[in-house]
């Protein structure tokens, strides 16, 4: 595991996110309206829509495909919905925001595709390819 500056926090919106790029995967990092820094997966576990363009609201992410609410902390689908996203360690310190990843992260993880047809093969797919890189963090029903 490495740690990565990710930028300064006055970069970071309140309730909003930016998005990282780490090899072929895309980490969102949220902040709330409280300051808390907070970072995912940029795919909901339902679809695959890009979370870091939903609304966030308290400690949770709203996607922006189909109204499915991720909790920021764990990653995880809330109400009746199932499924969780993983989720990436943070720390802020001198004005700076760090995420820690996984060093093989570039190799494991497949990038997402945008055709909305496609979504369901490549949530499947990244599944796979989670699970083989330990980010398996994805519930199955």
């Amino acid at each position: 595991m490495s740690w990565l500056d990710v930028g300064p926090l006055a970069s970071l919106p309140a309730r909003g996110a930016r998005v990282v790029r780490v090899g072929d995967a895309s980490i969102a990092v949220f902040r709330t309206s409280a300051g808390e820094v907070y970072a995912l997966r940029d795919v909901c576990p339902h679809r695959g829509g890009p979370l870091s363009q939903g609304i966030v609201h308290g400690d949770r992410v709203t996607c922006p495909l189909h109204d499915w609410v991720i909790d920021l902390r764990s990653g995880r689908a809330t109400g009746a919905d199932e499924g969780s996203t993983p989720t990436f360690p943070v720390r802020v310190a001198d004005g700076r925001v760090s995420i820690e990843v996984p060093d093989t992260l570039g190799r494991c993880l497949t990038p997402l595709v945008s055709d909305t047809n496609a979504r369901d093969t490549d949530a499947r797919n990244q599944r796979a390819a989670d699970d083989a890189c330990g980010l398996a963090l994805f519930e199955r029903a």
